[in-house]
């Protein structure tokens, strides 16, 4: 791995970390609702992808597919509705779980077979995400919880979708300016509830436009210079960046629960996609 790939790699990660920092910190500390952050990042975001790519003076035409914006609406309104009751480690560690999971399950079901050791590995992770659920003080809210998962699981669907893509940052621009016309939509279901200051808007923008449009643009940059397997298992490091930054930047606290579950999630994961690796 060359130096430029691995400075590109880390500044991905934490642009990925920064989302759940960020929208965290807008619905915990801002008067903005879930539903005006979706609508402004994906609207920022958009933007800031179509810039990208009339800098690069490609085709007019929008690339990306209806399928692969719905799935990504689905993602950003569920991650926004969750974080309204989720620390954002804790976030961070169910939406990355189930993206990696859903993908997995997705392989088995399209006829693909386990070693022992993924079979173990998967197992585990499963196990993590259920002792994380388990009622106690310090379990996360169920109903945020379950929304997060459906984030993951749309995240996966989206990078399904996507796989094979030629452009995939030109697909991705495409699938964030179709989301408009559904966020267009979400706004009036919500209308009644709609609220926002300064500090939220200012979240949101960020959220939309740095950790996510800019951050897939320089994921997008480093992917060419990592093997596959790099490449899936260097975003298992985003919930644990998350999580100790959020305790730093946000006062969430690391519990114990959380470090175990995390531990066993991410170790599963792990395991199952370096044994496929070296198979």
């Amino acid at each position: 791995m060359t130096a430029r790939t691995l400075l590109l790699t880390a500044l991905a990660m934490l642009a990925f970390a920064g989302n759940s920092l960020l929208c965290r910190a807008a619905l915990r500390d801002s008067q903005i609702d879930p539903a005006s952050f979706t609508a402004l990042r994906l609207f920022a975001g958009a933007l800031v992808l179509w810039l990208l790519l009339y800098t690069r003076k490609r085709a007019a035409t929008v690339p990306g597919n209806w399928a692969g914006a719905l799935s990504l609406f689905i993602y950003a309104a569920a991650f926004s509705y969750a974080y309204l009751h989720l620390d954002a480690g804790a976030g961070a560690l169910l939406l990355f779980g189930a993206v990696q999971l859903s993908m997995i399950a997705w392989g088995l079901l399209r006829g693909e077979r386990l070693h022992r050791l993924q079979v173990v590995g998967l197992v585990l992770a499963a196990a993590g995400l259920v002792a994380l659920l388990l009622p106690g003080t310090s379990t996360p809210s169920l109903s945020a919880s379950c929304l997060m998962v459906l984030a993951g699981i749309a995240w996966g669907a989206y990078s399904l979708l996507g796989k094979g893509t030629p452009d995939p940052l030109a697909a991705t621009a495409g699938n964030f300016i179709r989301t408009l016309p559904i966020v267009a939509v979400l706004c009036l279901v919500a209308l009644g509830s709609l609220e926002w200051d300064s500090a939220g808007v200012v979240y949101a923008l960020l959220s939309g436009a740095l950790t996510s449009g800019i951050g897939y643009a320089i994921w997008y940059a480093a992917m060419p210079g990592l093997a596959a397997i790099q490449a899936a298992s260097v975003q298992l490091s985003v919930p644990l960046l998350t999580a100790l930054a959020g305790s730093v930047l946000l006062g969430e606290s690391l519990t114990g629960r959380l470090m175990l579950a995390g531990v066993a999630i991410l170790g599963g994961i792990a395991l199952v996609l370096r044994y496929k690796h070296r198979t």
